[in-house]
């Protein structure tokens, strides 16, 4: 997936891949969601890559409701250690990219 936010263009087939997490919910469970966390190889800007259901920050509108979307979201470094923290398991090796440069 390729988006570019105020100016800044984040890939996924470029970034490295520092962790995922799904919440376990069904497809049929409008608040199931699942996401990468990405680290830019060069600018070293995190992003949040996923997809969810209706009820997730993932939605995307479809006229008067919601229904499953993709999306990325630009994170703090901050952000993405809080992210890491609550939703990956501190063992993974990739956490350990997390502040590293590449």
């Amino acid at each position: 997936m390729k988006k570019t936010i105020n100016g800044i263009r984040y890939d996924t087939t470029t970034a490295i891949r520092i962790g995922f997490y799904w919440n376990g919910l069904g497809d049929e469970d409008q608040r199931d969601w699942s996401a990468y966390l990405y680290k830019t190889p060069r600018s070293g800007r995190f992003f949040l890559s996923g997809m969810g259901g209706p009820m997730t920050r993932f939605a995307r509108s479809a006229g008067d409701m919601n229904s499953v979307g993709e999306a990325i979201f630009p994170m703090s470094e901050e952000e993405a250690i809080a992210w890491c923290e609550q939703f990956i398991d501190s063992d993974e090796p990739e956490w350990t990219r997390i502040t590293k440069t590449p």
